[in-house]
């Protein structure tokens, strides 16, 4: 009785088996796009709806160092407390004033609030940065 000992090539054989890759292949790219499409998910729960937003109503220039503007606060919860951030802007469009001011909590969803902005130079348009719900401790609740 012989016994040779068995080649590499026998044990392990020279080509992989195509219906093999393909199939490992199709679950790769079905695990890819599941991923994908739970990625996008999550990011559009997470950035689609904003909880407060701030846009300008109206603005008006009242001397040459001061602007009055009139900011609408939309809120998804009315009861949150937001702050907002207004500028000023001369007729070169260089920010020559900024205020940040509380709004308080109401009942409605939507309010129009004024605030007024001064500036080092004569302004030209009042314009709304940003509003948030992350409302700094030194803002006047009055």
């Amino acid at each position: 009785m012989s016994t040779a000992p068995a080649r590499p090539s026998d044990r392990y054989p020279d080509e992989r088996d195509p219906a093999r890759m393909r199939r490992i292949g199709i679950i790769g790219l079905v695990v890819v796009v599941v991923l994908g499409v739970g990625l996008a998910w999550l990011g559009f729960q997470k950035f689609s709806r904003q909880p407060v937003t701030g846009t300008v109503a109206g603005y008006q220039v009242v001397s040459d160092s001061t602007v009055e503007v009139q900011v609408t606060v939309t809120r998804t919860d009315p009861s949150t407390p937001v702050s907002c951030i207004v500028y000023a802007k001369d007729k070169a469009a260089n920010e020559i004033g900024r205020r940040e001011f509380y709004v308080a909590p109401s009942a409605d969803p939507v309010v129009v609030v004024t605030s007024e902005v001064r500036t080092t130079e004569p302004p030209a348009v009042g314009d709304v940065f940003g509003c948030g719900t992350d409302v700094p401790a030194y803002l006047d609740r009055a």
